[in-house]
């Protein structure tokens, strides 16, 4: 990963809540590498750190210590001493957010809304159109936000976000509400930012296997920390192909397996082989069967990335 092309970057970043002993750290020297053009999948459990992390990333929340980088530029650093004010508002006008729950006036139009966003940002008027085709509704511009459904708001939130062109994008469970249908439109949506908008999108999570088809880059935080940061690619080289054997009698299959030399280990009902050819796949059943041993199942296992992500936090999380 090339140190010169992050455009998010933390040091040690902290935030705790409470004094002396009996402060809390609810993100605990995270270090963030967040590589230009890309999307950045920042997972994690329900309470694990993340938007409390983005919100420090937008200046939304003060951290207690560490220190961070956005687009180049010192942004923000614990113990009192923040960026000076035009390089924070340099940086924010080239960030788009949408954290927790989008924010509108229900009694205003989604394009109203927009003008009054376009207003604060002094953005052209013009953008509007734009964004409202990117999250297509210009249909339903006109109707009265407070009647939109959940996922409309979701959509007019992220429309507001992308107003400006943005290089950075922030979305904290952008697909929250949204149905199936809704849910696949924006991940599309979301996959074609970087390269038609030359953005860098860093969108936050814990439907995994959401994250496993948006995005190129994870970073995997659990109780306040930082435990994994990488490629997808590499994530899932912590998975490698097995074969999972399942006989009515494992105890004995076990035996004649490691006489053989696989090097096979018991799973519940299943025993795990390494990935072997078909050949010797082929051979190893029929001397099982040979043996009298009768053969239940064989298939093909890897772990999802829902697996390796409960092997790297040690426990069974909500998803």
């Amino acid at each position: 990963m090339n140190k010169n092309n992050l455009v998010i970057q933390t040091n040690n970043l902290t935030k705790s809540y409470g004094k002396h002993n009996n402060s809390k750290e609810v993100v605990n020297q995270v270090n963030l590498a967040v590589p230009e053009g890309c999307i950045y999948g920042f997972l994690g459990p329900n309470g694990a750190g993340k938007s409390t992390t983005m919100k420090m990333l937008l200046g939304l929340i003060k951290p207690t210590s560490g220190k961070i980088t956005i687009l180049g530029t010192p942004f923000a650093a614990g113990n009192g001493a923040p960026a000076g004010e035009k390089e924070r508002l340099s940086i924010l006008k080239q960030t788009g957010s949408l954290i927790e729950s989008p924010s509108y006036y229900g009694h205003l139009t989604g394009r109203e809304n927009l003008e009054i966003v376009c207003t604060l940002k002094n953005i052209p008027q013009k953008e509007i159109g734009e964004v409202l085709s990117i999250v297509r509704m210009e249909n339903q511009q006109h109707k009265k936000a407070g009647h939109y459904s959940l996922g409309m708001k979701q959509r007019l939130g992220l429309a507001a976000a992308l107003l400006g062109h943005p290089k950075l994008l922030l979305l904290d469970e952008p697909t929250n509400g949204l149905d199936p249908a809704g849910i696949q439109e924006m991940r599309e949506l979301i996959r074609s930012l970087p390269e038609t908008y030359h953005m860098t999108v860093m969108v936050s999570s814990h439907l995994l296997s959401e994250i496993d088809q948006m995005a190129d880059y994870a970073g995997i935080i659990n109780k306040g920390q930082l435990i994994y940061q990488d490629s997808l690619l590499h994530l899932h080289r912590h998975s490698r192909k097995q074969l999972r054997l399942r006989t009515n009698n494992n105890n004995r299959a076990l035996c004649l397996l490691n006489e053989n030399q696989i090097d096979c280990t018991p799973s519940e009902d299943y025993l795990m082989l390494p990935e072997i050819s078909d050949e010797k796949t082929a051979f190893l059943i029929s001397a099982l069967v040979k043996e009298g041993i009768g053969i239940l199942r064989v298939e093909e296992y890897q772990k999802s990335l829902e697996d390796i992500f409960l092997s790297l936090t040690g426990k069974q999380v909500s998803l």
